[in-house]
């Protein structure tokens, strides 16, 4: 067994570990393995071990990873999505994590109409407050949820936090509490047709914390596939 195999072995019950502490289903949980600086053969080889939900940070590692097209396999843009990124982006990506903006979000609408696909996202919230995040505010994820309403081809289904890091993973459990707490909120509005389903939380450090309390999709990366180099 390769080491990334084993890694990925490790994850897993990780997070079964975490979702029966939780009185949770594991197959609630989507584990996207983050290849952001790993090359496609590392990719290749998550793949061949049963795993096919892949994240990358930036469109143009992203080209260079998944284009051509890797059978079977499913990719989800978890970094910042720039508004000149949109029509590569509509090409290829199967979901895109964080939608924060309005305008960049039409931008891909209308590519995703070009393209004759349809996508589904979610909505970064920038809980931490951090001005190198991107990430609507609390207080604007409402009226923004009810504007993505109206677009054709963007389906949004969630919402997504990236907390500041913290050396010890309980310092994040807040911020999880805070997304899940939004979501409960926000899913007794009308947001114009939008069910929010999924909760995208949780990396390496802390995803059996944001597992706990009630993550959907876990970002994980170096768990998987090793530092970055």
């Amino acid at each position: 067994m390769s080491a990334i195999t084993a890694n990925l072995n490790r994850v897993r019950e990780n997070i079964a570990d975490a979702a029966a502490k939780a009185g949770r289903d594991p197959a609630e949980i989507t584990l996207v393995a983050v290849s952001k600086t790993k090359p496609r053969g590392l990719v290749e080889e998550v793949l061949a071990a049963g795993h096919n939900v892949f994240g990358e940070n930036r469109v143009q590692e992203a080209e260079t990873k998944f284009v051509p097209p890797l059978p079977g396999a499913e990719l989800h843009m978890v970094g910042h999505l720039q508004s000149n990124k949109a029509k590569s982006a509509a090409a290829f990506f199967d979901r895109i994590h964080s939608i924060d903006s309005l305008k960049t979000a039409r931008r891909l609408d209308g590519y995703l109409a070009e393209c004759g696909r349809t996508m589904k996202a979610l909505v970064q919230v920038n809980l931490g407050h951090e001005p190198q995040k991107s990430g609507t505010n609390e207080q604007d994820t409402a009226s923004l949820l009810r504007e993505l309403a109206k677009l054709e081809r963007i389906e949004v289904d969630g919402l997504m936090v990236l907390p500041p890091f913290f050396d010890d993973p309980e310092q994040t459990r807040p911020y999880f509490v805070t997304l899940r707490e939004m979501r409960e909120r926000l899913s007794k509005m009308d947001l114009g047709g939008i069910e929010l389903v999924h909760l995208s939380m949780g990396m390496t450090a802390d995803y059996p914390v944001a597992i706990e309390e009630g993550a959907t999709m876990i970002r994980v990366g170096t768990a998987i596939f090793g530092a970055r180099g």
